[in-house]
């Protein structure tokens, strides 16, 4: 759990009246009823007040920190989840009298005390390597960036006197000028049975096999009325149209009802649209569209196909479409290897950390004896990402052997 101020990123917006919100004491058990079983749960840090779809309880830990780590194992998520019920996986709600059974098994106060000082080191050491790692995705994504803004500077350099697009600039002679739905057709198929398979559409990566990003796969039944997509279709986040989340189906599977899916009209490189609308230039004119609650890409803003269609697109001969998208994706093969490496990395560390917290938190693995040659406090993560410079050089020289 952590205190929220008014500048987090936040999509839930806090209301007016906190009337009915909950009062929880720094120490009590804070439970997002129908999250539990993914985890959702922690001891108050401070004294506050909680969303009323919360559970508030007074806990008992001779030391709190432990009894966050315990309750937040995989073990006891799991438990968490088996005293939930519900229509749907994603609607379950937390069944207060089977919770109430749930055996929780406390080493002494020592031993806890052991096992919160040696889980502070060893997430210390965890998240510095996570941040070396993920500081090297985010240069890779800005140098990604930079490429498919050079798409608009190239545009500039070709024109010679042909037509303008406001939000783009000048275009080449040879160059139309297009509504995007006339190139980009939205459809609508729901699906049936849910069985297609669920997509996830994700900065880089663009449309992946969701399953590759949770542990928890969602059933069939609970994807009916899912959007079908088919290769070859453009994906659009409406929600995230303003940060370029766009992408190009590779095979047919699902997305979420909230995204747009569109066809492509003949002479069209779906690939070449897919870059253009990551550039800053083509993001601001989505911004600038979007409508609903918020500013720019926080709050309920959404780019709906009603005001995205009618946005002027450059339309180049297909020829020179598959060309950038040759140049650029050509680019983009350099830093792939890395990014993949790196995230997979990411992945196996996280999965790392919740092995090794279950099974200390368990008494599978007994720490007590390295917790004593232990300091009372790590190293503070702040001082450790100013390290985090050598060993991004370590990451660096690693990708390129």
């Amino acid at each position: 759990m952590f205190v929220r101020s008014n500048e987090d990123a936040n999509q839930n917006s806090i209301p007016e009246d906190l009337g009915k919100y909950k009062v929880a004491r720094s120490g009590d058990l804070v439970v997002n009823k129908m999250k539990a079983w993914q985890g959702s749960l922690g001891l108050a840090p401070v004294d506050g007040i909680v969303s009323p779809a919360y559970f508030v309880f007074e806990a008992d830990f001779d030391v709190p920190r432990f009894g966050e780590y315990l309750l937040r194992s995989k073990p006891y998520v799991a438990k968490f989840a088996a005293a939930s019920d519900g229509v749907r996986i994603g609607q379950w709600d937390l069944d207060i009298p089977r919770m109430r059974n749930i055996q929780v098994s406390l080493p002494q106060a020592e031993e806890q005390a052991a096992i919160v000082r040696y889980l502070a080191h060893a997430n210390a050491r965890i998240d510095k390597a996570i941040a070396a790692k993920c500081r090297l995705i985010s240069l890779l994504d800005e140098l990604d960036r930079s490429v498919e803004n050079g798409l608009a500077g190239s545009i500039s350099s070709m024109a010679s006197g042909g037509r303008e697009i406001s939000w783009l600039g000048a275009l080449p002679y040879t160059w139309l000028v297009v509504p995007a739905k006339r190139l980009l057709k939205e459809v609508d198929r729901r699906s049936k049975t849910g069985r297609e398979g669920l997509l996830s559409l994700r900065m880089r990566e663009g449309l992946v096999d969701a399953n590759e990003f949770t542990e928890t796969p969602i059933p069939p039944e609970d994807l009916v009325g899912y959007k079908i997509v088919h290769p070859g279709e453009l994906v659009m986040n409406r929600m995230r149209a303003s940060i370029g989340l766009f992408g190009v189906a590779k095979t047919t599977g699902l997305v979420s009802p909230d995204y747009s899916t569109m066809t492509v009209a003949d002479g069209v490189d779906p690939h070449f649209y897919l870059h253009l609308f990551k550039t800053d230039l083509a993001m601001a004119e989505f911004r600038r569209r979007s409508n609903g609650l918020g500013t720019g890409s926080s709050g309920f803003m959404r780019l709906y196909y009603e005001d995205f269609g009618p946005i002027a697109l450059p339309l180049p001969p297909i020829e020179e479409q598959r060309r950038v998208v040759q140049d650029i994706q050509g680019q983009h093969t350099e830093t792939l290897p890395i990014r993949s490496r790196a995230s997979r990395e990411i992945t196996l560390l996280q999965e790392f950390r919740a092995r090794l917290v279950a099974d200390v938190v368990t008494g599978q693995v007994d720490v007590r004896g390295i917790a004593a040659t232990l300091p009372d406090a790590p190293e503070s993560f702040e001082n450790a990402v100013l390290t985090i410079d050598d060993e991004f050089q370590e990451v660096l020289s690693e990708g390129e052997n």
